[in-house]
């Protein structure tokens, strides 16, 4: 590469492309992103190093999807992934990616009726993201056709290859023509079966290493806080944290205005950032910032950079960034020239995962806070409501409001409760219903109430038990380690032969599961989920 890629503005992508990952929150692409996907544009094969979390999936999706042909009716890609959760979340990926360029991408696995993936299979399907086993099934079957692929891409290969799956690999490759065929290759570890599978089957591939660095900053404070109720809890933290210099930043360009536009309503002094702005705005946002005529600066990365002010006291996380390097630079922008800093990052809890996860990448462990209550900073903010109480009542012009409290006691409201409500509405505003993730919230916890769980628990099943040697202690141990929780909160403990019941409190069940699934215990990858009710 002659120039360092830096948005992907700067990448030869379709509009349709741009587009979509613009609704994905993408602005900025991550290390590995920017490295492979010109690579995969000139048609080059790639072996690449990279760990879970690092944005690999958009870094061989997005060439990958803009290179297909929407004109050709065949399967053009096929993704051989090692578990279904895996083919699922790169399959539910792509098609974000391809939304606009209707490019749709079909998950392949086994647990699934195959007769209801042979019927997909006839609509269309350009990408295939399917584990081994189900693969060789449908060629076996002759309902999949890979006859066409031009591009085929194995993810988390060291794993496809722990798992005993070289051989299914080495069939489904042979059913693929080698003549102008593109391999991608990802891989955490790189073991010589892997340099050995790339020498095999890759021509020339191209290497690129995105290494664990050590990336922390010294002297800051790294708190998160796990809440569905994202924006109030921003609030209060605001309130209580009280004067500073603020940057909040957000996913996408949508965040920042709405996040902006409701600040405002509630009385912040606060100014947005983002690529659709042009150089005089942005100049007039930031002076205005650096003049201190605005506390709180909302920002994505992207419109970030270049921000170069020594007294930011607090680098606030809305939505938890994609890789651990961006978190390093965002957190970065405090702490500076000597001071000290304070990093607070919002995470929902499906989010702990990530959080973990660039938690054992920058090698360092972020403080769990307890979110200010309302009482909180009801008692900080007490004196000034009242002096500004005192500032209206001594100017005497509220007498239009006079009709709605005299309609209010007619109805028989106390008129302490009135005033006090007017209070309330005053500091406060009308919350709507935080939009953050309430759906998928509600999906699961739907689940949890037909978990078959002790009152105030859930039941989670996990698939390994005695054959695997799992003790209870284990299981508390890895629970109360992940996650975060007290061992002595953990519930009823059943080991089986093949797989384990165990309660959790209702409260951090979506937590536990974010943690465990997929995670790896005593060298085992396990799945966890809500059971099924007993009866």
């Amino acid at each position: 590469m002659k120039s360092e890629i830096v948005s992907f503005g700067d990448i030869a992508l379709s509009k349709k492309i741009v587009n979509a990952l613009s609704d994905m929150g993408f602005e900025e692409p991550s290390p590995i992103q920017a490295k492979t996907i010109p690579l995969v544009l000139e048609g080059d094969d790639v072996l690449g190093q990279a760990q879970t979390g690092t944005g690999k999936t958009a870094a061989f999706g997005i060439p990958t999807i803009e290179k297909i042909d929407e004109t050709d009716r065949h399967i053009q890609a096929l993704v051989i992934a090692p578990t279904r959760e895996l083919a699922i979340q790169v399959a539910e990926e792509l098609n974000k990616i391809g939304k606009y360029k209707r490019i749709k991408t079909l998950p392949i696995y086994g647990g699934q009726m195959i007769e209801r993936q042979i019927r997909a299979l006839k609509n269309g399907i350009k990408i295939i993201v399917g584990t081994p086993g189900r693969l060789l099934d449908h060629i076996n079957r002759k309902t999949i056709n890979l006859s066409y692929v031009r591009t085929l891409i194995l993810d988390e290969a060291d794993e496809m290859l722990d798992m005993g799956f070289i051989d299914d690999i080495k069939t489904i490759m042979s059913n693929i023509p080698n003549e102008n065929r593109q391999t991608l290759l990802f891989s955490a570890t790189m073991p010589a079966s892997i340099e050995k599978l790339a020498q095999g089957y890759m021509n020339k591939p191209k290497k690129i290493l995105i290494s664990r660095e050590h990336l922390t900053v010294p002297l800051i404070d790294q708190i998160y806080y796990e809440t569905r109720e994202k924006f109030d809890g921003l609030c209060r933290v605001l309130d209580v944290e009280g004067t500073g210099k603020f940057i909040i930043f957000c996913r996408t360009k949508k965040n920042v205005d709405d996040i902006l536009a409701s600040l405002e309503a509630r009385g912040y002094m606060a100014g947005g950032l983002h690529g659709d702005m042009n150089q005089a705005q942005r100049q007039r946002v930031m002076k205005k910032f650096r003049d201190g005529k605005l506390d709180i600066l909302i920002a994505t990365d992207v419109a970030a950079r270049g921000i170069d002010i020594d007294d930011i006291t607090h680098v606030i996380n809305y939505d938890i960034p994609q890789d651990h390097e961006s978190y390093v630079h965002r957190i970065g922008r405090t702490g500076r020239a000597g001071r000290s800093g304070i990093a607070i990052t919002f995470i929902e809890p499906r989010e702990y995962r990530q959080l973990r996860l660039i938690e054992k990448l920058i090698k360092h462990k972020m403080i769990r806070g307890q979110l200010p209550t309302s009482a909180d900073v009801l008692e900080l903010q007490k004196e000034s409501i009242k002096e500004k109480l005192v500032k209206v009542l001594q100017a005497n012009n509220y007498s239009d409001y006079h009709m709605i409290i005299s309609d209010l006691v007619s109805e028989q409201y106390d008129s302490l409760d009135i005033a006090a409500a007017a209070v309330k509405l005053s500091v406060e505003g009308l919350k709507d219903r935080d939009q953050d993730g309430t759906d998928e919230g509600g999906n699961i916890e739907r689940k949890f109430d037909n978990s078959g769980g002790a009152p105030g628990m859930v039941r989670l099943f996990i698939n390994i038990g005695r054959n695997q040697k799992i003790r209870p202690e284990d299981i508390v141990r890895f629970i109360a380690t992940e996650a975060d929780i007290p061992g002595n909160i953990i519930g009823v403990i059943n080991i089986y032969d093949k797989f384990t019941f165990v309660e959790v409190p209702r409260n951090v069940a979506e937590r536990v599961i974010s943690v465990m699934h997929r995670n790896t215990l005593k060298g085992y990858k396990i799945n966890v989920e809500p059971a099924k009710n007993r009866n």
